[in-house]
């Protein structure tokens, strides 16, 4: 059995979003002009877990004005540090009542709420910051970047790799050509580390009352409604299907950064997937999932595989051990494969590598540095974007880069849906072996939530 989602695709969404893809190279102009020393007013939307440091990041280069969150616990713990900022449990009545007074904005919440809450601040000119992955659905991603270009915000998306200095140090490398070109490559992970399938594959059948400090409408947001349960919240969220995007959701954008800026990977042509049999509700609790990537100018086609979960037989999904040079695999990393060797990165976030077999690389250096350094992790983050809306150049990890990987990366839960290999049109949005997967690129929203348009 598969998950139900709604057909909801229109002729209108095809053009619009293929308008994006077509686009010339974006180049980022703010939409307004701000002194050097003027400080930003920022709000918080999702602001437990991840959310938390988020925010609390980019309150060093700004002042937070609001926090929104469906929790109360999470809300009242940044209102101790921030007293005058104003409390909202709805990000669509924190953009009504006080959209004017808002410059910036970290969007922190489940999957499923990430596009809807960027969408809303973006329209109104307020620039965002929002959490890997970019969206829940393939259609979204490519729908933030439109928006996004129309309305002149600068925007990052949370992969926090991508400020190390590491990986772009590995960037380089790959660009430069070190280990040839690369036609292969592996990345695996630990996750998932939350509930989902095998273990859990229905609903809970008891029921539990809502807690006094939680807002089930807002936690429920764009998905159909169901009953509360802590199965789903605070954080277990991600194993199911209407709220995460999975173990490749999760962190894809960080394991697969470094290859996919090395490369300058976009959208794949071809995907297929191997997993456990599929339940309505969760996850599987194993898939292997590869993407064919086509030539990019004088790159070669790419063939990128991902491994997540146990395999039945109760060892952890991964690369070939051929391929690591003797070298034993972490919980997480990356496999570059080149035709002159291998860069392997036993890292979630490409921060770290070597060159494999270590002999045919002894006394290698880095080429000239072609990209800026930061080295500030996540904190880094926050500062790059904050200097985009300064007028500085467009943060690393912009919409242009993160909706692209995000639309690529989804691909693969929708190959899992499908249960055979799909050919993907970018230019048209469209899966063209398989009529019936296309329902699974854009989800019907919830009735009262609605994209801005």
């Amino acid at each position: 059995m598969k998950p139900t989602w709604s057909k909801n695709f229109t002729r209108r969404d095809f053009l619009v979003t293929s308008t994006a893809a077509t686009a010339f190279a974006f180049t980022f102009l703010p939409s307004r002009v701000w002194g050097a020393n003027e400080r930003l007013r920022l709000a918080g939307i999702g602001v437990g877990g991840k959310g938390s440091s988020d925010i609390d990041q980019a309150a060093t280069l700004g002042d937070v004005v609001a926090v929104c969150d469906c929790d109360d616990n999470p809300l009242n713990e940044k209102l101790k540090k921030w007293p005058s900022a104003k409390k909202f449990y709805d990000f669509r009545e924190m953009f009504d009542k006080m959209g004017k007074e808002i410059d910036a904005v970290t969007v922190s919440t489940p999957d499923h709420t990430h596009a809807i809450a960027a969408a809303h601040a973006i329209v109104r000119k307020i620039h965002v910051y929002v959490q890997k992955p970019l969206t829940h659905d393939v259609w979204e991603a490519r729908y933030l970047r439109t928006l996004a270009r129309k309305y002149k915000v600068a925007t990052q998306m949370g992969n926090q790799g991508s400020a190390a200095n590491g990986l772009r140090r590995g960037v380089e490398a790959i660009q430069a050509g070190v280990i040839g070109p690369v036609r292969e490559v592996h990345v695996w992970t630990n996750r998932p580390v939350w509930p989902q399938s095998p273990a859990i594959k229905a609903r809970p059948a008891e029921s539990m009352p809502i807690p006094d400090n939680v807002k089930w409408e807002q936690f429920i947001g764009t998905a159909p409604m169901r009953p509360y349960h802590k199965a789903y919240h605070p954080f277990n969220w991600r194993g199911w299907w209407d709220f995460g995007t999975g173990a490749i959701g999760d962190m894809t954008c960080h394991t697969a950064n470094l290859a996919f800026r090395a490369l300058k990977l976009t959208i794949p042509t071809r995907i297929e997937a191997q997993n456990e049999p599929l339940n309505p509700e969760t996850f599987p609790g194993w898939a292997t999932v590869v993407y064919h990537f086509p030539a990019r100018g004088s790159l070669p086609p790419v063939k990128y595989t991902w491994y997540e979960g146990k395999l039945p037989n109760g060892e952890k999904n991964l690369p070939p051990k051929d391929l690591f040079h003797g070298q034993e695999p972490p919980g997480s990393g990356s496999l570059l494969v080149g035709d002159k060797g291998i860069l392997y990165s036993p890292n979630d976030y490409g921060a770290q590598w070597m060159l494999l077999p270590e002999k045919n690389f002894e006394g290698w250096q880095d080429p000239a540095p072609t990209l800026p350094r930061n080295g500030r992790d996540d904190v880094g983050m926050k500062e790059e974007w904050v200097k985009a809306i300064k007028g500085g150049p467009p943060a690393y990890s912009n919409f242009d880069f993160a909706a692209d990987m995000t639309e690529a990366i989804l691909l693969g839960n929708i190959a899992m849906l499908a249960g055979s290999p799909i050919e993907y049109d970018t230019k048209r949005l469209r899966i063209t072996n398989n009529r019936d997967a296309n329902k699974w690129i854009k989800r019907q929203y919830r009735k009262g939530w609605k994209m801005p348009s």
